[in-house]
């Protein structure tokens, strides 16, 4: 597992990665505090599929204590670029879903008619995310906002739970390359009195005769 270096940065800095991330290679900034903004710079990742791959480039997070400063919140800005490159996928249009429940961490695209690219993050309590994340029995997405532009969402979190925050999902109608972007989506995490970890996930469903579901995650790190 790679491991994830703090940054500590002046509040006066914006909450944009590209200045806080260059700012930490040029000087070599020490690790974050409670009291001040820290950058997490975090690994890209690739994972393949049946007739897909999906590549996570430029991802970052950027986390402070919580405005309400009552020991239980902190927030994080996140950032990042999802490519869905997908070769085989039978030809759709998207319909009504067949039934309201969808499935925690995802869209059900196979009650939507289409295949479908879906990401977001995993928050976790008092819990340390690992690769099974996603059967953890945790509640259903509790944010969705349009890609591609700036969002929020805020958690309600308590000791050993783990909640998905949906950012965004594209319908995948044909072959082709999908990408999503999303850049400073804020999550502000509350009720969380231990420490707090959160890691982005993607996941391509492809619908007919051979249905498939693959996932991407992303490295773990820190909320404080």
């Amino acid at each position: 597992m790679t491991r994830t270096t703090l940054f500590r940065a002046p509040a006066a800095l914006t909450r944009t990665g590209t200045g806080l991330a260059a700012l930490a290679a040029a000087f070599g900034l020490a690790t974050g505090t409670s009291t001040a903004d820290a950058f997490v710079p975090l690994p890209d990742g690739t994972q393949t599929g049946p007739g897909l791959t999906i590549t996570r480039t430029g991802e970052s997070a950027v986390v402070s204590p919580s405005m309400a400063a009552n020991g239980a919140g902190r927030v994080t800005w996140v950032s990042g670029t999802i490519t869905a490159d997908v070769t085989q996928t039978p030809l759709a249009e998207p319909g009504p879903y067949s039934t309201p429940d969808n499935i925690p961490g995802t869209n059900n695209s196979s009650t939507h008619g289409v295949s479908q690219v879906n990401t977001g993050y995993i928050v976790g309590c008092q819990v340390s995310i690992g690769d099974r994340a996603f059967s953890l029995g945790a509640s259903a997405s509790v944010s969705t906002t349009q890609m591609g532009v700036s969002g929020s969402a805020g958690v309600q979190v308590g000791p050993g739970e783990v909640k998905f925050v949906q950012i965004g999902i594209k319908d995948i109608p044909a072959p082709g390359r999908y990408t999503l972007g999303y850049r400073d989506y804020e999550m502000e995490i509350q009720g969380c009195g231990g420490y707090a970890q959160a890691r982005s996930y993607t996941v391509i469903e492809i619908i007919g005769d051979h249905y498939s579901k693959t996932t991407l995650y992303g490295a773990p790190f820190s909320i404080g």
